[in-house]
């Protein structure tokens, strides 16, 4: 099998501003930080003379060649990026950067943040707007019913969820 993989779809540009501002940190902190203090001990470590067996010397190759990798991405993605720090005129529909509380068939409230595919996180509730749950809920009003439907390994999986709750800020 070769190492050919087939493009990924690019994901919306879309971004919050404290999401920018986070892959800015990270672009800096690579590149001011990472980089050089990984370009010094790999110097060191070239110096010390055979580098075909030098293990360092192979890590922190390796290693510069993922920073590099990041930080082009970083800066390609950054270049591209529309930064939505407003709140929408209509507050009563979801769109982007809306906090929204959804509630499941058995009772269950979750709440939601939409967000850009660069920042989301499941564990801040942060959801990709290009997520399922992005798409079902972006233009949708307060009490809309919507339903989800997942492909899984086991089949198809359908979940139906009443919208409780939009915010913004």
């Amino acid at each position: 099998m070769g190492r050919y993989r087939p493009p990924q779809p690019v994901g919306s540009k879309y971004i919050t501003a404290e999401g920018h501002k986070r892959l800015n940190e990270e672009h800096d902190y690579l590149w001011k930080k990472k980089r050089p203090e990984v370009t010094r001990i790999l110097s060191a470590a070239a110096a010390e003379g055979d580098r075909s067996e030098n293990a360092e010397y192979i890590y922190r190759k390796k290693e510069l060649r993922e920073i590099d990798a990041r930080v082009r991405f970083l800066r390609k993605r950054l270049d591209n990026m529309v930064v939505v720090d407003r709140i929408p005129k209509d507050t009563d529909k979801i769109y982007f950067g809306a906090w929204v509380t959804v509630e499941d068939d058995d009772g269950t409230e979750n709440t939601y943040r939409i967000v850009g595919p660069d920042e989301f996180d499941p564990k801040l509730g942060y959801i990709s707007m290009d997520s399922p749950m992005g798409k079902a809920l972006l233009g949708k009003q307060l009490d809309a019913d919507i339903s989800i439907t997942v492909e899984t390994k086991e089949g198809q999986m359908k979940k139906s969820y009443i919208i409780n709750e939009i915010r913004y800020k």
